[in-house]
């Protein structure tokens, strides 16, 4: 019988994140929980200029808040044409608290002289793992496809990118695919499989 049992604040008030996340470490026996549902209400400031940045002051500061092991994910997509913008502001280019339609709407304005052809973008999404004692370790994914020209797919709350991303290989955007199947191959799946590989290695089930 498998005895062992690890808390996981998952850095983050994404309703869709936590979602795919729990989904993720599904097979672990990993608890994973919401900052909210930690007692963390507050949110961090995101102004690292790298996704690695953000993502580990997300996370150090909800470990510190709590005393758990933590983890954040910062994500986003740099376009080619766009000289990889919006990268890490991302959830904010179209504007402070923009809803997710409107921050699509933005991207497909910016890309409207932009031919199919050229409409090359890559899912970023480093997710850092913070220990209560401030060691930390940082997992990287990402996903190389191409944007639609209109949205296409219901995305799940607080991800829109989703209903444009087509990756390679497919001809479904992230939003019309399965979350098992969008999980295998998106940049969150690749760096949740790097940190669940690290989790079995590094924290071995008490077996008995």
């Amino acid at each position: 019988m498998f005895l062992f049992l690890m808390k996981l604040i998952f850095a983050t008030h994404n309703p869709g994140k936590i979602e795919e996340a729990k989904k993720l470490l599904a097979d672990l026996y990993v608890e994973v929980l919401s900052a909210e549902e930690a007692g963390v209400r507050e949110d961090v400031i995101e102004d690292g200029e790298t996704f690695e940045e953000n993502a580990l002051k997300k996370a150090r500061f909800v470990s510190e808040k709590t005393g758990e092991w933590a983890v954040a994910d910062d994500s986003g997509i740099c376009i080619d044409a766009l000289d990889g913008r919006p990268g890490v502001q991302s959830a904010r280019w179209a504007g402070e608290g923009a809803s997710g339609e409107a921050i699509i709407a933005h991207t497909l304005h910016e890309l409207r002289e932009v031919p199919p052809e050229k409409r090359g973008a890559s899912f970023i999404s480093a997710l850092a793992l913070v220990a209560p004692n401030g060691d930390h370790w940082i997992f990287n994914g990402a996903a190389r496809g191409s944007l639609a020209s209109s949205p296409r797919g219901s995305a799940l709350p607080q991800l829109p990118y989703d209903v444009i991303f087509i990756p390679e290989g497919y001809l479904e955007t992230f939003a019309e695919m399965s979350r098992e199947e969008k999980n295998k191959i998106s940049h969150r799946g690749r760096a949740f499989e790097a940190l669940k590989n690290f989790l079995k290695h590094t924290f071995a089930p008490t077996q008995q």
